[in-house]
């Protein structure tokens, strides 16, 4: 019976490999298709030094922008950032340390940006972690709700004076599909009564679109515009601490999304012209696109703001 299924499993990985540029296609979703070129403007990216991030930047660049890495790892974000330059044929490759499970190294990122720039049009809230075992941030709070969700409620906080300033902008944040299986669970935000690491990632993608559909409300006639994404299932280092998810990413891997490919929904998000009506939205392979019931409360959505607030000691009306 073993060497049955084992031969039934060889036929059945044979066939996928055999058929894989056909299924690469299929799941290489949309393509951001617009034109719009980017001299002049000013962007930052958050954990661009590598993975979906660090493609984002690159098409950027490419467009003319002035990009900044927003990064932890500053040597990484330094090689990445030479590696662009010179792809892009762009001297205008930055990179900032900005570690987002600390506030303030996120407050001396963004005090230092203000300084330096007068203008921001494009924020694309990108970086994360994923299925970390259980972690408190620099400030104490569970590592996927610090940096996922509040690091980068921070951070959109201290930037957007600069963002309506510069209008039009927008404002990108990186979410995912299995916000369909998150909740946020108010009575236990930090994970101390019960703690599942698959389950906290899901909780703090919901955050994300939760964030996206709050902040649209309330920026409605600034000419800025704020957008959630889903990247797809791409081949990246998120994926790190989980040793099963590495597993099933190595022997999927020619199926799944590369960073190019997933970097699209951000760069549709981030250029597409006509998108202001969908401030607030979420996309998939650069379409609108459902989110889960959860994520369409605006009493959670609220009340996920005003926490947020409290938690970071902050004031945002």
């Amino acid at each position: 019976m073993m060497l049955l299924i084992l031969g039934l499993l060889t036929s059945f990985l044979s066939f996928l490999y055999l058929t894989a540029p056909t299924i690469r296609k299929f799941f290489a979703g949309g393509v951001c298709r617009t034109n719009m070129q980017l001299p002049g403007k000013v962007v930052v990216i958050t954990g661009a030094n590598t993975g979906i991030g660090k493609e984002t930047a690159r098409e950027l660049a490419r467009r003319g922008a002035r990009v900044y890495i927003a990064c932890r790892d500053v040597l990484k974000g330094e090689s990445a950032a030479s590696e662009i330059r010179a792809d892009a044929k762009n001297s205008q490759v930055l990179v900032r340390k900005l570690d987002l499970s600390d506030t303030k190294s996120i407050r001396a990122f963004a005090e230092g940006f203000l300084a330096e720039e007068k203008q921001l049009h494009i924020l694309i809230n990108n970086a994360g972690v994923m299925m970390c075992p259980y972690s408190k941030t620099a400030d104490g709070f569970e590592t996927h709700l610090g940096v996922n969700h509040l690091g980068h409620f921070l951070l959109t906080h201290l930037l957007l004076e600069q963002l309506k300033k510069s209008a039009p902008a927008r404002v990108v944040n990186l979410s995912s599909v299995v916000h369909h299986a998150g909740k946020i669970r108010f009575h236990d935000l930090q994970g101390e009564k019960y703690y599942n690491r698959g389950f906290a990632y899901c909780h703090s993608k919901l955050a994300n679109v939760l964030f996206t559909r709050e902040l649209a409300k309330r920026l409605q006639g600034t000419g800025v515009t704020t957008y959630a994404v889903h990247p797809g299932v791409v081949r990246s280092e998120l994926v790190r601490h989980s040793f099963l998810l590495c597993l099933l990413w190595q022997l999927f891997s020619p199926f799944l999304k590369s960073a190019r490919e997933g970097a699209q929904t951000s760069l549709h998000c981030a250029l597409a012209e006509g998108l202001e009506p969908l401030s607030g939205k979420y996309f998939s392979d650069c379409r609108r696109t459902c989110v889960s019931p959860k994520a369409r409360n605006n009493k959670t959505a609220e009340r996920l703001w005003t926490v947020s607030c409290e938690l970071l000691g902050i004031q945002w009306e």
